[in-house]
């Protein structure tokens, strides 16, 4: 896979508070964002390539709820991640 296990576990260690908290929604939302980036790349080198652009647009609607979802919760963290990881609102 594309993602180490290390990788991953720095992602949820950098936003998600520590190694083992996956469930975190600051955690998930970052490896969202991994992803979504790692497919964007994918898709400009291949244009034709459709199921991939459909788990893209799958996969930004889930995180976008979760930032939703964020957004009611905390509103400082929810600011705090956008600005972290570079997402435009």
């Amino acid at each position: 896979m594309y993602l180490s296990k290390e990788a991953k576990a720095e992602i949820f260690k950098k936003h998600g508070g520590s190694e083992g908290n996956t469930g975190s929604t600051e955690g998930q939302i970052a490896l969202f964002t991994y992803r979504i980036n790692h497919l964007t790349q994918h898709l400009k080198r291949n244009h034709k390539d459709f199921n991939t652009e459909r788990s893209l647009v799958k996969l930004v609607g889930k995180r976008r709820s979760l930032l939703d979802y964020l957004k009611k919760k905390d509103i400082n963290k929810y600011r705090a991640l956008i600005k972290d990881l570079g997402i435009r609102k």
